[in-house]
């Protein structure tokens, strides 16, 4: 075979790659990016699941429902992600239960002066939220959260139920993401 013939074939096969990449793009990358808190590891990981698509296609793999795979192989990204990441600590606090730590929840401060402000507008906020907080699920919430006790180890200190510690994280949880979605879409929109 030629060079002039594999051109056109090249051409061929990347046509419908370019029309999925062109059509999924922008849903994945939202997608990606609602997961992912650092812009850096967002594009990363769209730019790998591209990747695998298109070692697929050279592969000649077929792919039956390209945009149900492709959020699938974004999904396992961001899990890969997760797991080799060591939590970031902001002074030292432990994971929430959902793999991710306060610090990664936050901008990063060596991101550049617009996320350092952002980051201290939010740890100000974050402060002022836990304040307005029953005592009783300010102290759960803290000592999981902060200090990284187990609810097992609370529960035998302060001889209440497990259920009720969670119960009391969860209602400081819900009052935390509410008192602070205000101020995530505020500082989205600059």
């Amino acid at each position: 075979m030629d060079a002039t013939n594999s051109v056109p074939m090249a051409l061929e096969q990347n046509n419908p790659l370019s029309e999925t990449i062109r059509r999924e793009g922008a849903r994945l990358q939202t997608f990606i990016r609602s997961r992912v808190p650092d812009v850096g590891d967002a594009e990363d990981i769209l730019q790998d699941v591209f990747y695998e698509l298109v070692e697929s296609y050279r592969l000649m793999q077929p792919i039956e429902q390209v945009g149900a795979w492709l959020f699938r192989v974004a999904r396992n990204r961001i899990t890969d992600l997760f797991r080799k990441r060591k939590p970031v600590s902001l002074e030292d606090e432990p994971s929430n239960g959902e793999g991710l730590t306060l610090a990664e929840l936050l901008p990063s401060p060596e991101a550049g002066p617009e996320a350092a402000y952002a980051r201290s507008i939010l740890l100000e906020e974050i402060e002022d939220a836990l304040q307005e907080l029953p005592e009783e699920q300010r102290e759960v919430f803290v000592a999981h959260e902060i200090e990284g006790r187990s609810f097992k180890e609370l529960a035998a200190e302060t001889g209440l139920s497990v259920n009720t510690l969670l119960s009391r994280k969860r209602y400081a949880v819900l009052h935390l993401r509410a008192r602070l979605q205000r101020v995530y879409g505020e500082l989205s929109r600059r």
